[in-house]
């Protein structure tokens, strides 16, 4: 089957409001999901772009309030009122989860979407084991297997290497998306994944 690589971070509130849109999109194409997850810390700023934290208020309020409640709408994916309390916690065992998974042959499609849900509808904290241990069950996981990977150097060296991959290859946010070697970035642009995987766009 063909593929569809995703690079993105499980905490990313575009990634998940785009993430049931995308999930349909790739099973219509009949194309697989390649998870690669990534270290937004590295990714964001190697693009040339500040932290959010660094971001002035109108901006803050703009794209991280406006737009995120917007595309709630558009796209029927509720999110919580006001920011998550563990949403600048560290990745590196949630992030790890989705690798682990996708090693051990489960299909984490499913995971991921929970996990993004979770996160921007209910705070989930990806730092705590037994918040991701209750996601992966909800999905039909075992997470013990999962979770005690998770960490593990080579995991974890996959973690960077999606990172360094990204950077390389010019990803600058989450999520994005490419279609036979052709980037899409942001869940703003799943119609034109869409389109492509039916008419590849002339190249530029």
């Amino acid at each position: 089957m063909s593929e569809i690589e995703y690079f993105y971070s499980a905490h990313s509130v575009f990634a998940y409001l785009g993430s049931a849109r995308f999930m349909d999109i790739a099973q219509a194409a009949g194309r697989a999901i390649v998870h690669r997850p990534v270290d937004l810390n590295q990714v964001v700023p190697a693009g040339g772009a500040s932290s959010f934290r660094e971001r002035s208020p109108k901006h803050r309020a703009y794209f991280f309030r406006r737009e995120i409640d917007r595309w709630s709408e558009q796209r029927a994916a509720p999110v919580m009122a006001g920011y998550p309390a563990h949403h600048h916690n560290d990745m590196a065992l949630g992030n790890g989860m989705l690798i682990a998974g996708a090693m051990q042959g489960h299909n984490v499609d499913q995971l991921a979407h929970a996990m993004l849900r979770d996160h921007w509808l209910h705070d989930a904290d990806f730092a705590d084991r037994g918040t991701l241990a209750r996601i992966a069950e909800s999905v039909g996981l075992q997470p013990e297997p999962i979770l005690a990977a998770a960490l593990s150097d080579e995991v974890q060296l996959i973690y960077q290497s999606n990172t360094d991959e990204a950077i390389g290859r010019s990803v600058f946010g989450s999520p994005t998306y490419f279609v036979d070697g052709d980037m899409f970035y942001g869940q703003d642009r799943l119609e034109m994944v869409e389109r492509a995987l039916r008419q590849p766009y002339a190249p530029s």
